[in-house]
């Protein structure tokens, strides 16, 4: 009887235990399956990064994203040194070649509507940032800065001289990305005159400029060509990308990254765009490349547009505050030059803060000096 009532409960016993035993074994087993699954994809992205042309389109794109931020090293991590060198000098070679094409400024200065200044938001999944139309392209001046050893916040520039607004301008010397802001790049132009000229009177440069008619000019020139030509007002900055109402870039892949952006154009009837486009800030805007702002500028006209010093320079600064969202965490960066806006540009005259001084040993890592009088 004993052996009658042990029977029906042994095998119940043995599979609880069993089941026991098996748990830790499947455990393992479903532990070492995700463990090769995520190996899988791991090596399975890294060979689509890397060999694939969608893989690498990414990948460089993600290569001249850095080459035009302060972390431009980390990009030979992505494409390899000797590719990133290649990769610079090839764009300066491209941007030079731009540079030289020729334009027909189909342009009727004539046409332009009243004098005022509109903004117009832009925003879309990728990035947000403004267009400012200045309908009277002889409103836009470029002004300096005032403070001798230091560049100047656009803000204060606007402030300083009473101008309706402005945005940054053109290159300038930036030890390490922590510069000075005092030393120009290339030339600068204001009121019919040449401010500074890094190279002399004759090396050809790359400038985004506007002559005394209105007439937006960009591309590759010597200082005295442009004197030759009627142009007042020039910084230097590059690539001109839309000629004749064409865009120059042929796809994402030649926009030289994603970054925040400032682009000058101008449409037909004379009325000049500057956009603005914020970046680096994930949640709200990354950037653009520049094959980005060629389509929204081709959509709204243009039929000239060249780039403008981006990245932690970029500002819009309207009715003496700033309107966009700069990507540097310190705030607005100090500038040598930049493009204002005034209501009798007749009247500005920028000076010149550089006159007297030897730029040419000129150290720009230096700490920000004095206010000029």
């Amino acid at each position: 009887m004993s052996m009658q009532t042990q029977a029906p409960f042994e095998p119940t016993y043995r599979s609880k235990r069993h089941k026991h035993m098996k748990k830790p074994r499947r455990w393992r087993r479903r532990l070492a399956i995700a463990f090769a699954g995520v190996v899988a994809v791991i090596l399975g992205g890294t060979g689509w990064f890397y060999l694939t042309p969608s893989g690498s389109d990414l990948r460089y794109m993600m290569a001249d994203t850095l080459i035009t931020s302060q972390h431009r090293y980390l990009a030979k991590y992505l494409i390899g040194q000797n590719e990133l060198d290649r990769r610079v000098a090839d764009y300066t070679k491209k941007f030079d070649e731009m540079g030289q094409i020729k334009d027909e400024h189909n342009v009727d200065l004539a046409a332009h509507p009243a004098s005022d200044v509109q903004l117009e938001r832009i925003s879309t999944a990728k990035y947000k940032g403004y267009i400012m139309y200045v309908h009277d392209p002889k409103m836009i001046r470029v002004a300096t800065t005032n403070v001798i050893g230091s560049g100047e916040t656009v803000l204060s520039m606007v402030k300083r001289t009473g101008a309706i607004a402005g945005v940054n301008g053109g290159a300038f010397d930036d030890p390490n990305w922590d510069g000075n802001g005092f030393k120009p790049a290339g030339i600068v132009m204001s009121g019919g005159k040449v401010l500074y000229k890094g190279d002399g009177m004759q090396a050809s440069v790359n400038v985004v400029g506007i002559d005394r008619d209105g007439l937006m000019v960009a591309g590759r020139y010597k200082p005295q060509q442009l004197l030759d030509m009627g142009v007042t007002d020039a910084v230097t900055f590059q690539p001109k990308f839309i000629v004749n109402g064409k865009g120059l870039i042929k796809n994402e892949a030649d926009g030289w990254g994603i970054a925040p952006r400032t682009v000058m154009a101008q449409q037909k009837d004379g009325t000049i765009m500057f956009v603005v486009i914020d970046g680096r800030q994930p949640g709200y805007s990354v950037g653009a490349t520049l094959y980005d702002i060629q389509k929204l500028l081709i959509a709204r006209g243009a039929v000239t547009a060249a780039n403008l010093d981006g990245g932690s320079s970029t500002v819009l600064v309207k009715d003496d505050a700033i309107v966009n969202k700069p990507s540097s965490k310190y705030g607005m960066r100090y500038l040598p030059s930049a493009f204002l806006v005034f209501d009798h540009p007749e009247k500005f005259d920028s000076g010149n803060i550089w006159s007297g001084i030897d730029m040419e040993h000129f150290d720009s890592s230096k700490p920000r000096t004095q206010t000029a009088s």
